[in-house]
């Protein structure tokens, strides 16, 4: 008896886990710089740009794999460290595709940190469904710029390698929602145009300046050009130089309607 009770007990829990990953709704957890787990209303996950274990702003708690549970995709948006870091040993975790600039998987292959089917190669404007069809991510210009450090395993000395053009990622869900991760950039008259013709839901935009958008110029992208019903501020605070603040982007963005969430790494939102 003691051990039907137990197997009833289990899959119970086994079936709310289940109704929990596929709760219908879009979830958003912040973990730092622009480090996102995505969980889609089926249930997916999708990490975003991944640097928690050495992110000097990823709560103690996080600073585990662990922490983002089952991935069933990655994306990165160009080579940099705070983009990339703990991205090819989650893609080995989990047998997961780290999706990024052509250029940043090619060298990734060549260099023999990622197999090709755990890098594979997509560029500007190509979309990919690599989660079934009711998912599509599209790769956009960001203006920006795309190394690699590399440390070679013979002399023990760090190598710089090309990392493919910096992108950007739209991905719309099962449910229509789109997201705009604009990944590092600076203004290019171009988010006029991904505004009109993607018209995102949310963006998660960098604000922290000196090397991405200031929160002035992030307002000003928001407010004339891309015009989403909701924003996530991220990629700031993390080192000195990124000095902006969500309370300069809000004060920046005036009575434009977009709703900025504010939030602090580790917290979620849903929509």
């Amino acid at each position: 008896m003691k051990l039907l009770k137990l197997v009833f007990s289990l899959l119970f829990l086994l079936a709310a886990g289940a109704a929990s990953a596929q709760s219908g709704k879009v979830t958003i957890q912040w973990l730092g710089q622009s480090t996102i787990k995505l969980t889609t209303p089926g249930g997916k996950v999708i990490v975003l740009d991944p640097w928690i274990l050495t992110n000097p702003k990823t709560p103690p708690e996080f600073k585990n794999l662990d922490v983002f549970g089952k991935v069933d995709l990655i994306l990165v948006s160009h080579g940099h460290y705070d983009h990339i870091a703990d991205a090819p040993a989650l893609a080995k975790k989990n047998n997961a595709p780290a999706y990024g600039p052509a250029g940043l998987d090619q060298v990734w292959n060549t260099l023999g940190v990622l197999p090709p089917e755990l890098a594979p190669r997509f560029g500007k404007g190509g979309t990919i469904t690599p989660l079934g069809p009711n998912i599509k991510i599209t790769a956009t210009h960001a203006e920006h710029s795309s190394e690699i450090i590399w440390k070679n395993p013979v002399t023990g000395k760090d190598e710089s390698h090309i990392g493919g053009e910096p992108v950007g990622f739209i991905i719309e869900l099962e449910n229509g929602f789109k997201i705009y991760h604009m990944g590092d950039t600076g203004l290019f008259g171009d988010m006029k145009f991904i505004g009109e013709y993607y018209k995102p839901d949310l963006v998660i935009i960098p604000i922290g300046g000196h090397f991405v958008m200031s929160p002035q110029d992030a307002a000003y992208a928001t407010r004339e050009w891309i015009k989403p019903k909701f924003a996530l501020p991220v990629h700031y605070g993390t080192i000195p130089q990124l000095k902006g603040t969500p309370e300069e982007y809000i004060k920046a963005l005036g009575s434009a309607p977009t709703k900025v969430f504010a939030i602090k790494p580790g917290e979620t939102i849903e929509f």
